[in-house]
């Protein structure tokens, strides 16, 4: 695996049969993670039917993580009834971290990156203009610009921690 892809899934707080089928893991709103039907080595050759996906023309060697969260989304302003928790958005930065360290993956801007980042660096793919993630609302003056270097700094932060210990 070669990285990571985080992603808000626009739902509701728990997975639904469907997003288990789009994602590796799901972090619901308790912090509790959720395994999706594909292991992530199912990514490494994406046969269709048989891979998790998740990033429109960015799945292969990519792990899909999402937070059940964000339905009704509109805006910083208006994030609907379900933004995401400060305790999904925490566990979900611990697991990337653990994903990082059992994959070998180093934590930067082209191996752990938002859905949004990857649209904005492969315009020519359908993950292009997608909106996640602009915006986290525990966290509501990291702006949209910074949300990906704000995630990779904390999941820096929890792979410190881990490797610590």
């Amino acid at each position: 695996m070669k990285r990571i892809i985080i992603h808000w899934t626009a739902g509701l707080y728990y997975p639904s049969d469907h997003e288990k089928k789009c994602y590796h893991f799901l972090v619901d709103k308790d912090g509790n993670i959720h395994k999706g039907v594909f292991k992530p080595e199912n990514n490494l050759r994406c046969i269709n039917g048989y891979y998790a996906a998740h990033t429109g023309g960015g799945n292969t060697s990519s792990i899909g993580v999402a937070m059940c969260a964000m339905a009704g989304f509109k805006n910083s302003k208006n994030c609907g009834d379900y933004p995401i928790t400060k305790k999904q958005f925490e566990a979900c930065m611990e697991l990337c971290a653990k994903l990082s360290i059992n994959y070998d993956i180093p934590v930067n801007p082209n191996t752990i990156l938002t859905h949004y980042e990857f649209g904005m660096k492969h315009p020519s793919t359908s993950s292009a203009g997608k909106i996640d993630i602009i915006f986290i609302p525990p966290y509501p003056w990291v702006d949209r610009l910074d949300a990906g270097k704000f995630i990779r700094a904390k999941i820096k932060w929890y792979k410190e921690k881990l490797q610590g210990e």
